[in-house]
Order: structure tokens, then sequence, then C-alpha cells
């Protein structure tokens, strides 16, 4: 199984589904990751101000995160952090449909479309765009939105709508994998009662968990499923 991870920045796809891409390659898939943004520029009133090693950092710590959890490979795409609503979104699609194309992925791994974040909603817009079924035989036959700790809970369910997870993901035995892959990305590191923070993610991953009767969990929500 060919499995596309699509985040917004880099940190994301540890968050919404880190523990996953490291179950999923354990159990023999091929996993793919692709960090739209570069992640930093939002932090300087202009973009040109950013300080080229600081991109080159985060993008370092990115390949390292993917090492670990067993990516078979990562794309960086170096789109304005927190200004994707500068990007025309047939842009982004765009960019999707090569990415697609390329790796004939059949399940799709990517932001919920009612986050908080300006930059996942266009996302997810333009993932549900770009993997619309328009030829026979499409290559995506599944596509699952993950959550993102700080972002999606923070919409209180007034952008769009309230993040519903309906599938559920065992991470028993790869949580550790998961917090220690967040702690190479020490920028988005934070400190407790934080949800990004070491305790706020083990309590979320509990907290899925004891929904479904597992200890570890992550949750995603059911975009669309083709048998």
């Amino acid at each position: 199984m060919k499995v596309l991870v699509i985040a917004a920045h880099p940190d994301d796809e540890v968050l919404g589904c880190g523990g996953t891409i490291s179950r999923f390659v354990q159990e023999g898939n091929d996993v793919y990751i692709a960090i739209m943004s570069k992640g930093v520029t939002s932090r300087y009133e202009k973009r040109e101000d950013v300080d080229k090693k600081e991109i080159e950092a985060l993008q370092n710590d990115s390949r390292q995160v993917s090492k670990l959890l067993g990516a078979k490979k990562s794309f960086m795409y170096g789109l304005p952090d927190n200004r994707f609503d500068t990007v025309p979104l047939l842009d982004i699609i765009k960019i999707i449909e090569e990415l697609i194309q390329k790796l004939s992925p059949s399940v799709i791994f990517t932001h919920s479309i009612s986050d908080l974040n300006i930059d996942h909603t266009i996302l997810s817009r333009a993932v549900i765009t770009a993997t619309r079924p328009t030829i026979k035989d499409y290559c995506v036959k599944e596509i699952y939105s993950f959550e993102v700790p700080s972002s999606t809970e923070w919409s209180f369910g007034q952008i769009n709508h309230l993040f519903n997870p309906n599938y559920f993901i065992n991470i028993g035995s790869n949580i550790d994998t998961k917090i220690e892959a967040m702690e190479i990305y020490e920028d988005g590191k934070r400190s407790y009662p934080h949800p990004r923070s070491t305790e706020g993610l083990i309590a979320i991953a509990r907290k899925w968990g004891t929904t479904v009767g597992v200890d570890y969990a992550e949750a995603f929500s059911l975009v669309r499923k083709l048998l």
C-alpha cells in the first residue's frame, strides 16, 4: 500500500499522524510525506527577512523526522508560511496533482477543513479538489483528515464544523516514536498544559485510545473511501 501524508508545515505530519506513519511503515507499507510550506516565514514582518539558515535547519529537522518515522521519501515545496491565502488555490492543487501522478498513492492523510489555521483549511480544500475522481480506476481510494493540536480544537467549531473523527488507528506500539519525532522539532515544542507539549500529546492519544478501547490511538475523519 502506498500512503501519502500531505501536511502544511513541518511538524504537522507528526502532530497529525506520526504514530500512524510509524505503524504503517512497520507493517510494510510505503509512506511518503509532503510538507507544503517553509514553516518559519510567518514570524517575520516580511518574508524576505527570514534567515535562510533557519529555513535550512527546519528542513533538516523535517528530513530527520521522516527518516525516524521510516518514510520512503519526503518532499518540501516552500509555500509561504501562514500565507497560503496569498497563493492561487489552483497553484496548490497542481502541486498535489503532480505529486499524486508521480507516486500513485492509494491512501492520503491531510488536514481537517475545520482547523483554525488558514494554511490547513486551504490545503484540505486543495487536496479534496486535486483528488476528485475524474477518471476511471483513479489511484486514490481513501482520504482521511487528521487533527493538529492547537489548531483543530481551537477553532471551537466556528470554522466550517467540528472535527468529528470516525476512524481510529491503534498506536500503542508507536507512541514513543511519535514523541521522539516531535522532540526533533525543538522550535515546535511547548510546555504543559499546551496541547503540543509531550504531556499534551500523550493525553490526546490516551483520550482517543479510551474512545476505542486501546491504550493510545490517533483519530481521523474519513473523507472518502472506495472499495
